[in-house]
């Protein structure tokens, strides 16, 4: 199967990125500075990432709400204009389709952001679940995503435009750098401040090199997938496919907080409402003994299995090797001590806190 590339493909290939296959695309996973620098660059300044292999699906019509609140476990009927919302996709079983982002952009019209591996399957599940006055609309070929991420993030974005939404999940739909038009959110997976820029694909490239020019002074650089993915570990966000997936229910992820029982209704509650309690817990492990966790790999207390890790690795900012966790939930506690199968060696760890990162406000 050939890959696609994003409108950013040169542009990777001019700043170094090493290219590699993630969700069908042609991607950088890091530059010559390397992933830890591009980490800590975030952690204490700022970043730029391309996520333009990310799905925008739009989802517009009289019953566009109603809809948006059958499908997804949150519920939006209190959702703001320029406002955006996270929430998981269940199936009927209670397992999970996707995990996604909705902005409200008018009554009757949302903007939906979905993971890329996931885009034509959460399209068809969308389409194939609509009911009254609703359309779906896959629009991902039109739109770049550029994620701008860190502390510095706002001083860089200032310089360019004034359209800077001021609060943490909500965005501005008519916003303009260098009269490009764009949708500006504040949003990220990095966990830290930072911004999410939808532009149309033929003006990528501009938006790339102004944010890069402007962002100099600020010690921008451009960021591969390591950087992102250890980002988000680093701040325990979970990833469909590894946290989550069509098995495990989002109450088991640890995203009950986004799963409302009290909606009428919602593709895959009354699954979940027969699960009662969850068995099975996704927990935070933080390495006390020698060895890098990985995924997939068996998490015991004595001699019983209890769990398997769903990522792990070697965090830069916190100096620390930590691993996210799906285990029986007798053992979920803060201080429970474990041990884990790494290709045949047992590595102590202890169930900790999460996040594991948390930025200062």
């Amino acid at each position: 199967m050939d890959l696609l590339r994003t409108p950013l493909y040169e542009e990777h290939v001019k700043c170094g990125g090493k290219m590699v296959p993630f969700a069908g695309y042609e991607l950088p996973v890091q530059y010559a500075t390397g992933v830890i620098k591009e980490h800590m660059a975030v952690r204490t300044a700022c970043g730029i990432f391309d996520v333009s292999h990310m799905g925008e699906i739009i989802c517009e019509g009289e019953d566009a709400l109603a809809n948006i609140n059958m499908l997804l476990t949150n519920n939006y009927t209190d959702l703001k204009i320029n406002h955006a919302r996270y929430s998981p996709m269940c199936n009927e079983n209670g397992g999970v389709v996707d995990d996604l982002i909705v902005y409200k952009q008018r009554e009757d019209k949302y903007f939906i952001v979905v993971n890329a591996a996931n885009k034509d399957k959460d399209f068809n599940w969308m389409k194939s679940h609509a009911f009254g006055q609703v359309k779906f609309e896959d629009v991902s070929a039109d739109y770049a995503q550029i994620a701008l991420q860190g502390p510095n993030s706002e001083a860089v974005l200032s310089q360019l435009t004034k359209d800077i939404p001021e609060k943490y999940y909500t965005c501005i739909f008519d916003a303009k750098i260098d009269d490009i038009d764009c949708i500006i959110s504040r949003t990220g997976y990095t966990g830290e401040d930072g911004f999410e820029i939808y532009v149309n694909s033929k003006y990528a490239s501009a938006i790339w090199n102004l944010l890069l020019e402007h962002g100099k002074e600020e010690n921008l650089i451009p960021c591969g997938l390591g950087a992102r993915d250890t980002l988000r570990l680093e701040a325990a966000m979970p990833l469909y496919g590894h946290e989550m997936n069509d098995e495990i229910s989002p109450k088991e992820a640890g995203l009950g907080i986004f799963v409302k029982m009290d909606k009428a209704d919602f593709i895959g509650k009354k699954a979940l409402e027969e699960k009662g309690v969850p068995t099975k817990r996704r927990v935070g492990l933080k390495v006390t003994g020698r060895g890098i966790i990985r995924e997939a790999q068996d998490v015991f207390m004595g001699d019983k299995k209890i769990g398997v890790t769903t990522s792990g690795t070697h965090c830069p900012y916190l100096k620390q090797a930590v691993a996210l966790a799906l285990v029986d939930a007798n053992y979920k506690d803060v201080g429970t001590k474990v041990q884990v199968n790494v290709r045949g060696r047992m590595v102590d760890a202890e169930v900790v806190k999460l996040p594991f990162y948390k930025r200062n406000k």
